[in-house]
This record gives C-alpha cells, structure tokens and sequence, in this order.
C-alpha cells in the first residue's frame, strides 16, 4: 500500500471517528460483559441454538447486503459470523452500524442462528463500539517485508495470522506442562538474579549495564546456573527457574540475544537421572500439548518415544570421521582437525579440537533426539570429571533435528577442583577469550560448606517451542524478538 493510500484512509477512518462522535457514540468504551466466546457458540450451536448471547471482538469482515450485513467477529477463541438487519436494531443504529470499520472492537447481543448456507451465525439486536480502529489492518501476509513487519508489529501478525495465534498459545502450554510436571515431582520453583555483579555459570559474552545508586557495573545474567546451585548448598535439593538468560550474540535463525531456558537441579542424582528426566519430561509435552509421539518438522518426523540413543563423543566423532581423538594429545588433534579440512587456527587445547570435529562432522547429522555423552573437561568447567579418563566429564547434550536442544552435567561440587578450573578460565580470558568463565570465588566459597553431588539440567525453550510448531525461525516463536531500528537493516 502506498502511503498516499494510506494516508487517504487514515483521514477517512479519523473522519468516521469524528461522525460517530456527533452523534453521541463514544470511540473508546468501558467493560463489557460477555456471555460466550466466538468458538463456543460455533462449536457448540446445537445446545445453543435460539439463544441470546452476548460476545466481544474484532470485526474482521462486513459483507453489506442493502438493508442487511454481514460481518465475522473475532475473538481470542476464534471467528463467528454475525447477521445485523436494519429491521431488526433499527436506522439509526444500522446506519452506525455501517460506520464501523475492519478492525474495530464491539461488544454484540443477539440470537445463534444458522443461515440457510450452513453458516452458525449470532442475529444482532444490539451492539456497542469499544474501540475505534484508526489503521486498516494489513490486507496481504506475504513476502519478506511482511515477515519483517510481523515480528516488528506482533501486534498485527496476531491480529491476522490464526498459525501465528497457535504458536504461542503452544509455547504457553509446553512451559505449563514443563511446570506441572516438576512440581509433581517434587521440584521447587525459584528465582535468582537477572542482574549479577559477575557473568557466570556459562562461557558467553554478557550484556554490561550500570547500577547508579551503588557505583558498580553489573552484568545481565548469561545463567542462572551458579545461583541454583549456591541453594543446594542451602538444603533445597530439587529446584528449577524457567529464566530469561541473555548473550551478546550474533542473531541467526537459531538465536536471539535474549532467550528462555529451563534449569533444574536435583541433588544425590548424577547425569544419567538427568537423561531419564530429559527424556521423560520432553516425551510427557509432546504428548500432553500435542496429543502425539512425533513430530513434523519441516518435513522430517521425528520419534519421541524414549529411551534415546547415548553415544560418546569419542565414539561418535569416530564413527563419522574415522579419526580416533582418544590416543591424541593436543597437537595430534588440531593435526587431526586439520586433516578433516576443518579450521583449526590459533592454540586449540585437545577438547576443543574435538568439540571442533563433532559440530562440524557429527552433530548436524544428530536428527532424531540422541544423547552425547562424556564431553572434554577443556569446554566443560562445570561438570565432573570421569575418573577413568581425567580428560573427560559426566555431560552430556541432547540434539534433536542437529540442534542443541538440552545440556547436563554431573555437577562438580569439589571446591578445589573448581577453583582450579576458574583459574584456567581466567588464563583463557587474559589470552582474549571474551567468552571464557568468570571467577566466582562466593560460589566457591559455598562449595566449600558442602554441595551435595547432584545432576543439573538445562533445555532451551525457545528452540524446543520451534520444533514442536514447525517454525523454521526463533523469531517465530519470541512474541517480540530484537530487531535493527527500522532504517537501518
């Protein structure tokens, strides 16, 4: 639409705003009491047949037929069609009627009917306006400039887009069936800081803001990791946050600068609980919200059923590469890397080199939902080591459609272990890794009271929410994703 367009049907709409005043109608009403919604009167129309009914929503459609129109009405349920004759509310009120606009809010009275073409239909006898609309709504939802537009104005997209409606009405009920399904089990839910003096409990770049008052930079929280875990130490042994995390990252199809994470941790449980508890709780809101054991996801089905496969990383770097890391010290595996044509510049520790091979080699062939197990300590400063391969530690991933859907460890809970790892963090951080741990000497400090061991779990929600609904983008599945100021794309 042109804005010369647009500009003429704003004056028109601002000059039916002006006439509905004169005549005394107010724009912009009060409370209105609904009896029904849209979807109970049209799925329900047998019981309701001869009723009156009182509904309120958004017109989206008017049909006029002379001394007659037809109109569909919208609300968070759905779409029902309504019937307003000039016989039946009278001239003046039919001719405000005709005022009305696509896109305004009413409040509507009448009878549930059935027209003769099938159509469950409320006959009007009277109706309110609640809100002017002064825009029209967008006519066409197509094309990339129309993608843009519904993630800058989500407002719109809900308006139009019933399957826009869908998504996030699923992604209220998977975190509703995530919270029930811990609560019955016996988990705590909490909340920890969104605002931390240090970024811990995960190798991220933060967000740096400023605390005025106290004179101290503070960072917006990349985990809430060190914080849960500071409350095993102080007796509680299962707890969960469904948490708003933030990373200064790039924005991709994948990623949103600001995201949603489950966590929980469970005292005297290791990381083959949390597996099980993975793939329970992951199975349970497939088959809770969506009443089914598999998915489509752009055309690929994908089993939830559980057990799911667990595979080393070692085994599975050496099944699809035929490269054996395990004998490997550090220069052999960045040989190794290289060997595979993969970029191995700058002083790769081993577990990195591996890590390296896995993502590029293995991981985005990893459809079905399968368990990784046994990641290198390099890249796992968190989580215990395996006594039996000191390079190596009780974590594991979970990728389902070759994402990175959940990770877990067995949690260290050594305090001199751990403070040794920070140390090593801090070495990566002075050598420019802006992504490398911070210290967190408090969090040791709690170690060393005592932290019970225990099993930690972390799953995205936002990428879990695409694959359930389909959505080939994050920013489908985020109400309100960050975007470029309009000019500047």
């Amino acid at each position: 639409m042109h804005d010369q367009d647009l500009n003429e049907l704003l004056k028109v709409r601002r000059e039916k705003l002006s006439d509905l005043q004169k005549r005394g109608i107010p724009p912009y009403g009060g409370s209105y009491k609904r009896t029904h919604l849209a979807a109970v009167v049209v799925n329900e129309f047998e019981r309701l047949e001869g009723q009156e009914v009182s509904l309120a929503g958004r017109l989206m459609a008017k049909r006029g037929h002379g001394k007659a129109t037809f109109a569909d009405l919208q609300d968070s349920s759905g779409k029902v069609q309504l019937y307003v004759q000039l016989n039946q509310v009278g001239q003046d009120r039919y001719e405000i009627f005709k005022l009305l606009d696509i896109g305004d809010i009413i409040g509507v009275r009448g009878t549930v009917f059935r027209t003769r073409m099938g159509e469950v239909t409320v006959s009007v006898s009277d109706f309110v306006l609640l809100a002017k609309s002064l825009r029209p709504l967008p006519e066409k939802w197509h094309g990339l400039k129309d993608v843009e537009l519904r993630y800058r104005q989500r407002y719109l997209d809900l308006i139009v887009n019933s399957e826009s409606r869908r998504v996030f009405v699923t992604r209220s009920r998977v975190v509703a069936a995530m919270r029930r399904y811990l609560d019955e089990r016996g988990f705590l839910e909490v909340e920890t800081p969104m605002m931390q003096s240090i970024a811990g409990g995960a190798a991220a770049r933060p967000f740096i803001t400023y605390h005025n008052a106290l004179d101290m930079q503070l960072y917006l929280r990349i985990a809430p990791e060190l914080y849960l875990k500071r409350l095993l130490v102080g007796g509680f042994e299962k707890v969960y946050e469904i948490n708003r995390n933030f990373r200064n990252e790039g924005v991709s199809t994948r990623h949103n600068p600001e995201f949603t994470m489950l966590e929980l941790y469970q005292a005297y449980a290791d990381y083959t609980d949390m597996m099980r508890l993975t793939e329970e709780l992951l199975f349970h809101v497939v088959n809770t919200v969506l009443e089914t054991t598999a998915i489509s996801y752009q055309g690929t089905e994908i089993g939830f059923v559980p057990p799911w496969p667990r595979l080393g990383m070692l085994e599975a770097v050496k099944r699809h590469t035929g490269v054996d890391f395990g004998p490997l010290d550090a220069e052999g595996a960045r040989n190794a890397v290289r060997g595979l044509g993969l970029d191995a510049e700058g002083r790769l520790s081993w577990g990195e080199a591996v890590n390296l091979a896995f993502e590029e080699m293995v991981q985005p062939s990893l459809v079905q939902p399968t368990f990784i197990l046994d990641y290198p300590l390099d890249i796992s400063p968190l989580a215990k080591k395996k006594p039996d391969d000191p390079r190596l530690t009780y974590r594991f991933e979970l990728f389902i459609n070759g994402w990175e859907i959940a990770n877990a460890f067995s949690e260290l809970n050594d305090p001199l272990d751990q403070y040794a790892r920070f140390v090593a963090q801090l070495e990566k951080r002075r050598a420019g890794d802006e992504e490398a741990h911070a210290m967190d000497e408090d969090f040791v400090t709690a170690l060393e009271y005592g932290m019970p061991p225990a099993g930690g779990l972390g799953i995205g929600i936002d990428r879990l929410v695409m694959l359930l609904t389909d959505s080939p983008s994050i920013r489908d599945v985020i109400l309100f994703p960050l975007m470029r100021p309009r000019g500047e794309e």
